[in-house]
């Protein structure tokens, strides 16, 4: 396979921080007297991947959007404070080794539905800044995964790309896109339509080297 670009989803593809961060969430939730069932791991892997207003009507259905939205963002800065102090590594096995091998003759992106400054801590945590040419959220743009993968890439006009993912919601960004899929399936999700597939993140060494 010979791709100039490749892009590549956060959880369930990169690292998984579910379970951190259904602690920092119901933390913030108790602190605020909400009252809901505890979070899991679990009830999170089942809502990464989609954009953050549609996350905000599944887990708070009893509030007006913009309430639910703002109850999420709460959520999410006291995730980042979590994230940030925490001294275990969340990465799949074999990420940096990879992306340092990729780099060197491919230019490396991410695209999330996460909240905006959730790649930069990503980056900045994992010492992976330097791998990483250009990033785009749904914090950023409030657009589609899809818009966004157009919109990285009409800031790189000259490559052909690809998109990794785990979830049915980032094959259907990647058609959206025009690109095509190798789906993660040690992910969160399940995409019977995927044609490519890796089984480890060290697969994308076989593909692409």
């Amino acid at each position: 396979m010979n791709f100039d670009y490749l892009i590549f989803d956060v959880d369930g593809t990169l690292w998984d921080t579910t379970e951190i961060v259904a602690r920092s969430w119901n933390y913030t939730l108790e602190k605020l007297r909400f009252e809901r069932q505890p979070l899991t791991a679990s009830d999170l892997k089942q809502e990464f991947g989609k954009p953050m207003d549609i996350i905000a009507a599944d887990l708070f259905p009893q509030l007006p959007a913009a309430k639910g939205e703002a109850l999420l963002a709460k959520c999410c800065r006291r995730e980042h404070r979590f994230l940030e102090n925490a001294k275990e590594s969340f990465l799949y096995p074999d990420v940096e080794y990879v992306f340092s091998r990729l780099s060197s003759n491919h230019k490396l992106f991410i695209v999330s539905n996460c909240q905006s400054g959730y790649i930069e801590l990503f980056l900045k945590k994992n010492n992976l800044r330097n791998y990483i040419t250009d990033i785009e959220c749904y914090g950023n743009t409030k657009k589609s995964k899809g818009e966004n993968i157009r919109l990285l890439l009409n800031r790189h006009p000259s490559g052909t790309a690809c998109y990794i993912g785990d979830t049915a919601g980032d094959y259907c960004a990647s058609k959206e896109a025009g690109v095509p899929f190798i789906f993660a399936s040690y992910g969160f999700g399940d995409v019977p339509e995927a044609q490519i597939r890796i089984s480890h993140f060290s697969d994308l060494l076989t593909l692409f080297q």
